[in-house]
């Protein structure tokens, strides 16, 4: 039986991609490996987002390269799709396919074996328009399942290259994502979290349907269904029919994930951003109004080329003023082939650094501030493993559906499942819990005993 190791750099998509790669090599009648294991085929699924991401896929390329040089290598994903010949010139590396004709991997491995020729199975992505069908019907991670929904992002930001890794957006077919999810909470899943490039955008490219209905249908359709967690939400896409779907829901969850990226007007306009402070502004007073308790987390781009101190400021007000739970905070890295990168007024790292911990304390505090809203009140909690900081055996640690992090004693059955648990004592990265019941699924268990 043949061998097949996997690596995946990058975001959730990649990780959902993998698992689809993954599930192709299985019905072939592949065995899975560790990567650090020696195994017949290596599949390095590679991230192009920042030049460091580039730099880390060719490690991790040589890596397996080194730990088996008879081993086909196989190299996917954006930076394949971006640079595959700067790819092709490592020596060892077998086959190189982009970001769509994933199907095809198989195939090429059989070709390789049989000719002994580098195959560039790379093909331009701009011109795709049609969604690829990819199936994951379970994850190796047990607790929460992502599906993702749409391909591609039509923005062009001055500082992104992922159009040009992922081509433009396109969304996969409703009744696909009803179906798939379903298989999901079938499997055992009680929570799906929606996932794509632009996962916002979805039904952008089609007629007479968005995201909004999307949402509606599988809040409906999906039996026995915990909850749905939007991965990121521009907040140009959240329109007011968004909204009355969070509100009329009880599964969609109180957390969206909205990148501000800047909380200055200039700097937005420069990153060719499709919003404004005020925009932004409005949509958080309409959706906190709408889903009272609401966690937005959100991404922000500290020291884009021209950056001053005033525009800092303005950014860091915002945030404070609209107390968003957490952020995740970038020093802004120059990615080559990007507008940004070209520009003038490049911010000293130094300068970019300082601001990037001013924000993050920031960011630290909000955290702080807004989990102890819930202390002493009691939440739901997916636990998701053992809490491995901690010398005891039975801590284990989930998300409510606010995505705080709690930590709670338990034990492994409570894995996966949705349980109560009161908030102890809020904190951040952790709040401690106290485990209350689990919420048995009675009408899923039902289906179950009569099918």
């Amino acid at each position: 039986m043949s061998t097949v190791a996997f690596h995946t750099l990058g975001c959730k998509v990649n990780h959902y991609e993998t698992e689809a790669i993954w599930q192709l090599f299985k019905e072939a009648g592949y065995e899975r490996k560790e990567y650090e294991q020696t195994a017949d085929v290596y599949v390095i699924n590679t991230c192009t987002v920042t030049n460091t991401g580039d730099k880390k896929s060719r490690q991790v390329i040589r890596r397996a390269i080194r730990k088996n040089p008879d081993a086909v290598i196989c190299v996917t994903g954006c930076y394949a799709q971006t640079s595959p010949a700067e790819i092709m010139a490592i020596p060892g590396v077998d086959i190189v396919v982009g970001t769509q004709d994933r199907k095809k991997m198989l195939d090429y491995i059989k070709q390789y074996r049989e000719e002994r020729q580098p195959i560039n199975g790379v093909t331009n992505i701009m011109r795709t328009r049609v969604y690829e069908e990819l199936e994951v019907p379970a994850f190796t991670d047990r607790t929460r399942a992502s599906l993702k929904i749409q391909e591609g992002c039509n923005n062009f930001c001055t500082f992104c290259i992922i159009p040009w890794a992922r081509g433009l957006l396109r969304s996969r077919d409703p009744e696909e994502v009803i179906r798939q999810a379903q298989q999901l909470v079938d499997a055992g899943y009680k929570e799906i979290v929606l996932t794509g490039i632009h996962t916002g955008g979805y039904g952008e490219d089609m007629k007479d349907y968005n995201f909004a209905k999307l949402l509606k249908e599988l809040d409906t359709r999906v039996t026995g269904l915990k909850r749905i967690r939007i991965s990121s939400i521009e907040a140009s896409q959240i329109t007011d029919e968004v909204i009355e779907v969070l509100d009329q829901s009880d599964k969609i969850v109180r957390h969206l994930h909205i990148p501000l990226q800047s909380g200055s007007n200039s700097v937005l306009k420069r990153m060719r951003r499709k919003y404004t402070m005020e925009f932004f502004a409005e949509r958080l007073v309409k959706l906190k109004a709408a889903l009272p308790g609401l966690a937005v987390t959100s991404d922000v781009i500290v020291g884009f080329p021209g950056e001053t101190e005033e525009e800092f400021i303005e950014t860091y007000q915002f945030v404070k003023d609209h107390q968003f739970s957490e952020l995740h905070v970038f020093p802004y890295s120059k990615r080559t082939g990007t507008p940004a990168a070209r520009m003038e007024n490049q911010v000293d790292e130094q300068v970019k650094n300082e601001r990037v911990h001013r924000l993050i304390e920031l960011s630290d505090q909000l955290a702080k501030q807004y989990a102890s809203r819930y202390e002493g009140e009691v939440l739901e909690v997916i636990p998701e493993e053992r809490f491995k900081e901690s010398e005891t055996e039975n801590l284990y640690v989930g998300y409510t559906d606010n995505y705080m992090k709690v930590v709670f004693e338990g034990n492994e059955n409570l894995i996966g499942e949705l349980v109560k648990v009161k908030i102890l004592k809020a904190g951040y990265p952790y709040n401690q819990g106290q485990f209350v019941t689990t919420i048995k699924n009675e009408a899923l268990d039902n289906v179950r005993l009569s099918s």
